[in-house]
């Protein structure tokens, strides 16, 4: 069976009960997994897993923002992407921030709760991905909502990587420097939504016009 969207000059709106289904499914496994790593980045002194964790609870947002405006029109649903773009970047910045502030005297985080709650997230955005694969291509929301979740995976290879170069090295440089990475990913994810969006509002108005 083909894609379940027609292929006219707009992407795919999200406007099907599967993708509200999977949408759904995927909030609730953010949600749960942003709780996880929040804790779990305070206890062991980790900035990634907390950056990971700041992902996740930005990720259910976007989420829930793209549940709601399904259906509603183009010009909505372009404004609730660009807010999403710019909370991604405002994201990426404190990121950097809270990670520039730590390297003056960087702790050693437990490397052992970085890899296993690194390893947990993992599991939970390989399964967000590929709920989520059929749709990656469509309008701005439906693209923010595959973005956020690519990233996600991407964030969680690494923080992995981290845990294993801290416990080797004994520093807490890797984990900073995975914070400062993921805060870079955040930033260029930002800009694509941004520039989509964009394109879609003046679509809209050109319709309109």
């Amino acid at each position: 069976m083909p894609h379940d969207h027609s292929h006219d000059d707009l992407d795919f709106d999200g406007t099907s009960p599967a993708y509200r289904r999977a949408l759904i499914a995927v909030i609730i496994l953010n949600g749960g997994l942003f709780l996880v790593e929040m804790t779990a980045g305070a206890l062991a002194g980790s900035r990634a897993l907390q950056a990971d964790a700041l992902d996740f609870a930005a990720d259910a947002l976007t989420y829930g923002l793209s549940l709601a405006v399904i259906g509603r029109s183009l010009q909505l649903r372009a404004r609730v992407a660009q807010l999403k773009g710019l909370s991604l970047a405002a994201m990426g910045l404190a990121v950097l921030g809270f990670a520039i502030s730590d390297m003056l005297g960087p702790e050693v985080p437990r490397a052992e709760v970085m890899g296993a709650v690194g390893f947990a997230a993992l599991a939970a955005n390989v399964a967000s991905v590929l709920i989520l694969m059929r749709w990656r291509d469509g309008d701005s929301n439906v693209r923010s909502v595959w973005l956020c979740s690519r990233n996600d995976a991407i964030g969680n290879i690494a923080v992995m990587g981290a845990a294993l170069v801290v416990a080797w090295t004994g520093s807490g440089w890797p984990d900073l420097i995975v914070a400062v990475a993921m805060a870079g990913l955040f930033l260029s994810s930002s800009v694509q939504i941004l520039r989509k969006a964009a394109q879609e509002r003046a679509h809209g108005h050109h319709h309109h016009g």
